[in-house]
């Protein structure tokens, strides 16, 4: 139904991002909605996909259009529903997720929140071989990071990550496992935090 959106970002939280469009202001759940951080109060383009379900309807945001298509092919997996396909967008370098479905690498696929053996097999059996008109490259607009939730740490920036990638799926445990390597790190943008926990939890 909807292509993109073109407006100004207004509001950047951990679970989506608002984009205004003549006065009416978008909710767009995104993979990483801090990765949008360095456009706020600017005009973008962002492409959209609408989801429609019986409870609610749903506007998906993506940095690249080949993001969208990526996210389309994995929400077509019989058991991955958009949360599922947001946390695989926003935890693993497009070129990583394709090749381990390419090699049938179940052990890196089972490592996304929500993603099992069962699911893991089944995205192998669908998308092989059939993802290459959407990721021959690493695309810029996917990351790869990992997170978690903890106590406050006087640092805002690694606090709103930390709920970003609860907000992703993972548990309160995983994110504790990688909490105290984040506070070693020498400050960084809530975006970067974002990455490199994603690194660590996929590591």
């Amino acid at each position: 139904m909807y292509e993109y959106v073109k407006g100004i970002i207004t509001f950047i939280g951990p679970e989506y991002i608002v984009v205004e469009n003549n006065g009416i202001g978008y909710r767009l759940l995104t993979p990483n909605p801090f990765a949008f951080s360095k456009y706020e109060q600017t005009n973008v383009t962002i492409y959209v996909y609408h989801h429609v379900r019986e409870d609610a309807q749903l506007l998906f945001g993506f940095m690249t259009l080949e993001e969208k298509r990526l996210f389309e092919k994995l929400i077509s997996v019989s058991g991955i529903g958009p949360k599922g396909a947001l946390a695989v967008l926003a935890s693993g370098e497009p070129s990583h997720v394709v090749g381990a479905i390419d090699r049938e690498d179940e052990a890196y696929l089972i490592k996304f929140p929500g993603i099992g053996k069962k699911t893991a097999r089944q995205m192998i059996l669908d998308l092989k071989g059939k993802l290459d008109e959407v990721s021959p490259e690493p695309l810029s607009g996917l990351f790869q990071t990992e997170n978690e939730p903890a106590a406050p740490s006087g640092n805002a920036a690694l606090e709103e990550a930390l709920l970003a990638l609860e907000a992703l799926g993972y548990s309160a445990r995983e994110i504790k496992r990688i909490n105290g390597r984040l506070e070693k790190e020498e400050k960084m943008s809530t975006d970067e935090y974002i990455r490199k926990g994603l690194q660590l939890l996929l590591g």
